[in-house]
């Protein structure tokens, strides 16, 4: 049988008495039985547990201040000697005894902790079976006379974007009845502490751009040689596309800007770089025209008189001229609306027909004409050679031109002058021409019974430099 536990709360022991015997009858001595399987004859027990020997006590309340009360700070301890523990709590050097306001509602601590009979600070686990004492409380050691009272918020101050918020805050002074009567001019020094914010920032969703920077195009360089500035429009405008002066001027876009021009150090002709460089082949060099380093082919350069022409950068297909070779046989019509149609009823034989393609135009630095008549870089396809910027036919004294001329400058720095006119020469001549808004393209039909089309002899094919 085994015995009650050894003790009555806490961790005891139990015993058991343990024999050799055989079967039921009779007790042998203990060496008779194998030692190995001899059971235990006693046990570890647990009975209720024991009242703790260590308890919490609180010491008296003290006041702290609130700068005070989340930091570290040091007690003095006493012990009680009736007491198994016991907590004594005295203000410090890191502690103020006051309360965290001067008036009104504020709170103070306390320290609480565990000790051991012999006066020495343990760990609060072996206080953990009792019910810690609070260590803070509320106190109040006096109503204020002052207090500051603040008003509702107001709304935002935007409507998208980042603004801010408003409230009335002032001081107050508080009455028996506890009402707040508001001073507008009572002096702030009257109220506790710091006054509360009044101006709060707010965030409302982004807004829509209303107002937007737009640039123009840069301008030319203000010098022709050596360092100068260029400028360009910058306007602000809103939504529907007025003036308007809400542009954030920090993004405003710079508005000037340094250049530099290589004008004072570039030659103005082919006949000057034959001077700097002597006999050279031919080929691309770079000029100064009007002011500006373009692109120029410079022929005959191992010949006394080198000459500029424009590489046309379009090709042949986009600069030709032609004059056509097909007269109806009824020259009063004008068929098919003036759609050519080589199935007419007409003969193909206006001795003046051909049709010419260029890839160069000779350019006249002097008089920024094209020399229309100049062959270098020209080829015939048919008939005879058609000069360029010019067509013609002898197709129908009706209006219905068919002769075809075709000028595209792009890509070269070259544009048609504005005062470039076309002229019709001939019998019932007509011509139909077609300028791009840019000048760098023309287009013409021309013709008559026999009739064509050709620059004006007192302007000339004028160009100007983009």
């Amino acid at each position: 049988m085994i015995a009650p536990c050894s003790v009555s709360c806490g961790r005891g022991k139990q015993q058991r008495e343990v024999f050799c015997q055989i079967g039921d009858q009779r007790s042998l001595d203990e060496s008779e039985c194998p030692r190995s399987a001899r059971p235990a004859s006693s046990q570890l027990c647990q009975a209720a547990d024991c009242p703790s020997r260590y308890r919490w006590s609180e010491g008296g309340w003290h006041e702290v201040s609130t700068a005070a009360a989340s930091a570290p700070y040091h007690a003095l301890f006493k012990i009680n000697k009736k007491e198994k523990a016991s907590i004594l709590v005295t203000c410090g050097s890191v502690i103020s005894c006051e309360c965290s306001k001067s008036c009104g509602t504020g709170r103070r601590r306390r320290t609480v902790v565990c000790l051991d009979p012999k006066e020495k600070e343990v760990h609060e686990m072996y206080c953990m079976t009792q019910k810690k004492p609070a260590d803070t409380e509320s106190c109040n050691t006096q109503p204020c006379e002052f207090v500051w009272v603040t008003g509702e918020w107001s709304e935002c101050s935007v409507s998208c974007g980042q603004g801010y918020q408003r409230r009335l805050v002032s001081c107050s002074e508080v009455h028996s009845g506890k009402e707040h009567y508001e001073y507008g001019y009572q002096s702030s020094s009257s109220c506790p502490g710091t006054p509360p914010d009044s101006i709060m920032l707010c965030n409302l969703a982004p807004c829509p751009a209303q107002h937007a920077w737009r640039v123009g195009t840069w301008g030319p360089c203000s010098v022709t040689c050596g360092e100068g500035v260029m400028e360009r429009s910058v306007q602000c405008v809103s939504a529907d596309g007025q003036e308007s002066n809400q542009c954030p001027p920090r993004t405003k876009p710079e508005q000037r800007k340094a250049c530099s021009s290589l004008a004072c150090h570039l030659p103005t002709s082919c006949s000057d770089i034959q001077s700097q460089n002597g006999f050279l082949p031919d080929g691309e060099q770079l000029l100064i025209v009007q002011g500006k380093p373009l692109k120029i082919y410079c022929a005959r350069m191992q010949s006394e008189n080198p000459q500029e022409y424009i590489t046309l950068r379009t090709g042949e297909t986009e600069n030709f001229s032609e004059v056509f070779g097909f007269r109806l046989n009824n020259p009063t019509e004008c068929p098919y609306n003036g759609s050519r149609r080589e199935d007419c009823q007409c003969r193909r034989d206006y001795t003046a027909a051909g049709l010419s393609t260029f890839s160069r135009v000779r350019l006249d630095l002097s008089k920024m004409q094209i020399i229309t008549t100049d062959w270098e870089f020209a080829s015939t396809r048919e008939g005879h050679r058609v000069p360029f910027a010019t067509a013609g036919d002898c197709y129908s004294a009706a209006r219905c031109p068919q002769g075809r001329f075709s000028i595209n400058l792009s890509g070269t720095g070259f544009l048609v002058a504005e005062d470039t006119k076309w002229i019709s020469q001939g019998n019932y001549a007509v011509a139909d021409i077609h300028k791009s808004q840019d000048g760098s393209r023309v287009t013409g039909m021309c013709g008559g019974y026999c009739g064509k089309c050709t620059p004006s002899s007192g302007s000339g094919f004028r160009v100007k430099v983009r």
